[in-house]
């Protein structure tokens, strides 16, 4: 199962619990499913930009990438 169905999974199972709490507490029927279809849809969104696939490869295109490292610290020695 990809990280994308897991977590919308995850998220239907806390829009039911809420669901059925707004039920018990008797607010209407009509804002319960208001809330679902906005809740799914917040759901959707979030899985989304949370398990996009990462650019592998950045910088030149060949695949390979360099990083350079700069020495900050002040010269030490007899020639500084």
């Amino acid at each position: 199962m990809s990280s994308f169905a897991s977590y919308l999974i995850g998220f239907i199972i806390l829009i039911v619990g809420l669901a059925l709490a707004a039920y018990l507490l008797n607010i209407p029927g009509m804002w319960i499913g208001v809330g679902v279809i906005v809740l799914i849809g917040i759901g959707v969104l979030s899985a989304t930009s949370r398990t996009k696939m990462r650019d592998p490869t950045v910088g030149t295109g060949t695949g390979t990438t360099t990083t350079t490292y700069v020495d900050k610290r002040p010269p030490t020695g007899p020639n500084a």
